[in-house]
């Protein structure tokens, strides 16, 4: 479970990083470079080289450990977007054709990021595009909510496809690990220890 809770903090470390983009709360940029370097690194040694290491992960712990201790109260949008993004995952699975052109996508997008950065606007235009034509193709549709004025702004709307993207990488590592969509509700106490430990783990 420790490991596996790893992917369950990625994946709600970037539906937070969503919802505050689409409602103009600040964002740091160091969460987004953690979110989007995870898409990229397809062949990692380790499920936490996936995210560089498990410090990049503490605030997707935080998030998780109070989740799966019950504290949803402030959280029951970016949690909404995670579940629904578990969802949209196993329809992508089902999917070979869909999946092989992301990764493929995914590959020819990196050359942008190593150019211009993780956080800049032309690899979000790639990614967001790439999104667009395949994970929004499938059903459930991941929506996001938030301010009108800046959910038509075709920059920030990239760059929530973006970190979607990412949320989605999450999402394949949690099923990689063993993970389910039902496991996220019935092992609830088992996470929250795995998170805590984390988190223990960070501060030391």
């Amino acid at each position: 479970m420790k490991e596996r809770a790893l992917a369950l903090a990625g994946l709600l470390q970037s539906a937070e990083a969503v919802t505050r983009l689409a409602t103009g709360e600040p964002v740091r940029n160091d969460i987004v470079e953690n979110c989007v370097s995870s898409i990229f690194r397809l062949d990692a040694p380790s499920t936490e080289a996936i995210f560089g290491k498990a410090e990049n992960l503490r605030r997707g712990m935080e998030l998780l450990a109070a989740q799966a201790a019950g504290n949803v109260s402030t959280q029951a949008v970016h949690l909404r977007i995670a579940l629904t993004v578990l969802q949209v995952e196993r329809r992508l699975i089902a999917r070979p054709d869909l999946l092989q052109r992301l990764q493929q996508g995914i590959i020819d997008a990196e050359p942008a990021g190593n150019q211009f950065g993780l956080t800049s606007e032309e690899l979000h235009a790639r990614l967001g595009e790439l999104y667009a034509q395949t994970i929004s193709t499938l059903t459930p549709r991941v929506l996001v909510q938030g301010d009108p004025g800046l959910l038509s702004q075709s920059r920030v709307v990239m760059s929530i496809r973006t970190l979607l993207l990412a949320a989605v990488r999450s999402a394949v590592l949690w099923r990689q690990l063993g993970g389910s969509y039902w496991d996220f509700f019935l092992r609830r106490g088992k996470i929250a220890h795995a998170a805590r430990t984390w988190l223990r783990e960070i501060d030391h």
